[in-house]
């Protein structure tokens, strides 16, 4: 929309003019008339008269002197008599001819300077209607745009959908023909675009948020809104959205720490005219509402990703807890008590239990080296490579070697280990078979308290490619207790960071080794949950005692 000019002016408000001319004839007997030139018209134009004291209307003519308004009236020669053209001041597009006159033309620069100063007093006033009438357009229609925005953001759409309908609009209103609204992406430092108006936005390439030669790195860096000229920063990735001079804004995001630059939106190809301080105002206030959509997008997508994969933890946790087997597996021939506290959702450390022939109970435990969502796929498989093997053989070495060839390539590509302890224990021989692969903490408690280290004979599984021995010790059913447990337990810390050790663990089972098995555990986690003062684990724990 254009500014109001003089020559509008005079042709909005010919009624009054007429009026006022007419009256102007009867007091002094002098007509008089107002000629126009609209600003569209090209140069040398002849002028036309817009009001006029009598109904006459002349046609357009060029001999028709027009001076500026600092000068003084020039006289011409009608063909009744003589006039006087004068300019009026703040108007360069209209003049006022005055004369000739039927009583006494002697007061005719008199009569014509009062006139002037009423004609140009009106059109001073039509225009300031006009320019009223403009920015309250112009008002209506940025109040307009904020009103759909506000509704556009107030569905639940996809970001891509909210960036291509505000920006739909936004050029709309402001006629530009082509858009664009590009976003940061942090890991490549670049500017992408999610939404363009009379582009593809898969046709457009990503800018480097450092370009030089870029108006879009330049605004994003700046955070300063421009129009960028014609000629002005030139750049091949901007082509496809870039139409003569584009309006650049910047999209930041309010912190308490400052403005956090989200990307750019820019406009470009104007339908009527050129961008204006007004446009970048507006599109500068509409880029606030678009920053806080875009952020609280964000927002939402990042907590939907947390709760997804809280979810899917929560998942793997309960698929874990149901790959270990029952304590009750090993009746009637041994009775068991297990726990598995994973640090994280999920863990390395595992048991497994299995019924053999004869009477037999195999009893195993594991700790994958470190913890999570890695150590739990080693352990998984671990797992099964041991329900596989276990039932192969009676003899715990070559069950761990057949176990290691299975995991030997998991191992290798991840380097990761398995501290692993395997026991069979035959009640009607009286004899407990072990082999033990790096794990520390296997202990054989008898019935008067003593307690023997069954220590490891070779390093975890997964450091070198031997199994370890298989060794025996006596057994006697009902009375010896097998105490498994992995460094999780051991290596626990109270608040002042002080490490448990495994000799309170054992005292503690000492205590109470004549209870149920249950109770056994239950006496472990019940110290440890003391010591720690309620704080999380740092590392998996898991804990078992079996007697037969």
């Amino acid at each position: 929309m254009s500014a109001p000019s003089g020559a509008r002016a005079a042709h909005r408000a010919a009624g009054e003019l007429d009026a006022l001319l007419a009256a102007y004839h009867a007091s002094t007997g002098c007509h008089a008339a107002i000629w126009t030139r609209a600003a569209s018209a090209p140069a040398g134009a002849p002028p036309e008269r817009r009001s006029a004291s009598r109904r006459d209307h002349a046609a357009p003519r060029d001999d028709l002197p027009l001076p500026a308004s600092t000068n003084g009236p020039v006289a011409v020669r009608e063909a009744d008599g003589d006039a006087l053209v004068l300019g009026l001041a703040g108007f360069s597009d209209v003049w006022l001819v005055v004369g000739p006159c039927t009583g006494d033309a002697s007061q005719l620069t008199r009569h014509a300077e009062f006139l002037r100063l009423a004609v140009a007093e009106h059109l001073q006033s039509a225009v300031e209607v006009e320019q009223s009438a403009h920015e309250l357009s112009e008002r209506y229609e940025e109040i307009n745009l904020l009103y759909t925005i506000s509704e556009i953001l107030g569905r639940a759409v996809t970001l891509e959908e909210t960036a291509t309908t505000i920006l739909t609009e936004l050029a709309e209103t402001t006629g530009a023909r082509r858009a664009a609204l590009l976003l940061h992406d942090r890991v490549t430092d670049t500017l992408q675009a999610v939404a363009a108006v009379g582009a593809r936005v898969a046709e457009l390439q990503p800018i480097a948020a450092d370009d030089p030669h870029s108006a879009s790195g330049r605004v994003f860096r700046t955070l300063h809104p421009t129009i960028v000229e014609r000629e002005q920063a030139i750049s091949e990735a901007e082509a496809p959205f870039r139409l003569g001079p584009m309006l650049s804004v910047p999209l930041v995001w309010s912190t308490p720490a400052g403005g956090e630059p989200l990307g750019v939106v820019h406009l470009s190809g104007r339908r009527f005219g050129e961008f204006t301080a007004g446009d970048l105002k507006l599109v500068t206030a509409i880029a606030t509402q678009i920053a806080a959509a875009v952020q609280n997008a964000r927002l939402v997508r990042a907590s939907l990703q947390q709760q997804r994969m809280a979810q899917e933890m929560v998942l793997a946790h309960d698929l874990q807890m149901r790959l270990l087997p029952r304590v009750d597996v090993a009746a009637p021939h041994a009775r068991v008590a297990a726990r598995v506290v994973p640090a994280e959702s999920v863990g390395g450390d595992f048991y497994n239990l299995f019924r053999l022939d004869e009477g037999r109970t195999g009893v195993m435990i594991g700790d994958v080296s470190s913890h999570g969502y890695r150590a739990a796929l080693i352990m998984a498989l671990a797992m099964s490579a041991t329900a596989i093997h276990a039932r192969g053989s009676s003899d715990p070495s070559a069950t761990l070697d057949a176990v290691l060839h299975s995991l030997h390539e998991e191992l290798s590509s991840t380097e990761m280990y398995i501290t692993t302890f395997y026991a069979v224990v035959d009640p009607s021989r009286g004899r407990l078979h072990f082999a033990n692969a790096g794990h520390p903490h296997a202990f054989l408690m008898r019935a008067d308290g003593t307690v023997e280290r069954l220590g490891a004979s070779t390093p975890p599984l997964g450091m070198i490619d031997d199994p370890p021995a298989t060794e025996t010790r006596d057994w006697q059913p009902g009375r010896d207790l097998l105490l498994l447990f992995t460094d999780g337990i051991s290596d626990a810390v109270d608040r002042a960071g002080r490490r448990l050790g495994e000799e309170p663990v054992i005292e503690a089972v000492r205590a109470v080794r004549d209870r149920p098995e249950d109770e056994i555990v239950q006496a472990v986690f019940a110290q440890l949950e003391v010591y720690q003062g309620g704080a999380r684990p740092l590392d998996d724990l898991t804990l078992v005692v079996l007697r037969s």
